[in-house]
């Protein structure tokens, strides 16, 4: 990263620049985990996930229990709740929900874990309710529904407001959401929409006081009238102000990645995978070779996108699957893997910022232009 330094004299009415390259952005180093399988046979695609009392909460989701889609299995939702404590070895089943549900977001607050719209077997849902672990169970508590039904969107929580963006209203809508919904003190407020296309899927972020919508997938209908996906590479920031900023757009398309973004370090934000839409005609599906492995850092000083990491083959690269924060690492709860392809896995991301080092060319641009700048100084002294 070049850094410019000027330095000025009134007195003369002169500038002089003095320019050195100085690579100060620290690396961060990742290390992958797991937790032990959630107890499923096939796990979970658009599950909730969450902490309270620091205990992982995972509930709902879909998967095809009796074979594949085209071999004519059908998606099965699912009301099962399940917690995983430090002190245990594995996971217990505690609760159900109310209704068998998957494919909304999930977010972690003080107060438990807040799980907002989704879909089940006949539409989608407006409802939404949190669940709180006391110790020997998870209790669950109706909160005010969104405005209106709601799946595959994405959101985060910034400054105690959690914020909802896109989605779709019902499985058959031909057109995605660009509406923007935020909660804030048991109140659900409509905030200036996505000025973009809406869309389903994308990825939420965020960061020093921002929320962030990354990727997802606008919808159109093909020539049967059925929904068919674009998949979008513009990224886009909901400011304190209230305004919409474009970002720079992504290297790639990052569909269902899981969601939201890892806030990391002073100034990155960084997304797992996700669907970059390449072998969305891939034949057979049952040889499809998984999402994208590549790991994408957005650095907001320089608003640009970088691969950073790949992720190895040791875990999964799975899509529709909830983030969440846990002592002290990044869990990707479940997922898909593969197309109708769902895994039990909680795989862990771990971040440790490498040190920084100022570099030997660094080290002697900056004594040059120290020096540079004390001789200036001296010899316009003596005149």
């Amino acid at each position: 990263m070049m850094y410019l330094v000027f330095v000025h004299f009134p007195m003369i009415h002169r500038t002089f620049i003095l320019f050195g390259f100085f690579t100060l952005r620290a690396m961060a180093t990742f290390s992958w985990s797991t937790l032990p399988e959630l107890p499923d046979a096939h796990g979970f695609a658009g599950a909730y996930a969450g902490v309270s009392q620091d205990a992982l909460i995972v509930a709902g989701g879909a998967n095809f229990p009796s074979g594949l889609p085209w071999e004519g299995g059908a998606k099965v939702w699912h009301d099962r709740v399940f917690v995983h404590r430090a002190d245990q070895s594995g996971w217990k089943e505690v609760a159900r929900l109310p209704k068998a549900l998957g494919y909304g977001v999930s977010i972690t607050t003080p107060e438990g874990v807040v799980c907002i719209g989704g879909s089940h077997a006949a539409g989608h849902e407006a409802g939404v309710f949190r669940l709180r672990w006391d110790g020997s169970n998870v209790e669950i508590d109706d909160l005010p529904p969104l405005p209106v039904a709601l799946a595959n969107m994405a959101g985060a929580v910034v400054g105690g407001r959690i914020h909802v963006i896109g989605g779709s209203t019902s499985p058959e809508a031909v057109a995605a959401s660009n509406r923007h919904f935020c909660l804030e003190g048991g109140v659900w407020k409509e905030l200036a929409p996505l000025p973009a296309e809406g869309r389903i899927l994308p990825v939420a972020g965020a960061k020093d006081g921002a929320f962030y919508v990354i990727s997802g997938a606008a919808l159109q209908a093909d020539a049967t009238g059925q929904p068919m996906r674009t998949y979008l590479r513009d990224a886009w920031k909901y400011e304190a102000s209230g305004q919409w900023k474009r970002l720079a757009d992504l290297p790639r398309a990052a569909v269902a990645a899981p969601s939201p973004a890892i806030d990391a370090g002073a100034s990155h934000l960084f997304v797992l995978g996700g669907d970059d839409g390449t072998l969305t005609t891939f034949t057979p599906k049952s040889a499809h070779p998984g999402f994208a492995r590549d790991v994408l850092g957005y650095d907001i000083m320089t608003d640009t996108w970088t691969v950073v990491e790949t992720m190895p083959q040791t875990v999964f690269a799975a899509v529709t699957a909830p983030v969440v924060t846990w002592r002290g690492s990044y869990w990707v709860v479940s997922g898909e893997v593969r197309p109708a392809v769902r895994t039990a896995s909680v795989t862990g991301l771990n971040l440790k910022p490498a040190k920084s080092t100022f570099g030997l060319l660094n080290r002697s641009v900056a004594i040059v232009c120290l020096a540079a700048m004390i001789g200036i100084g001296i010899y316009f002294m003596k005149r």
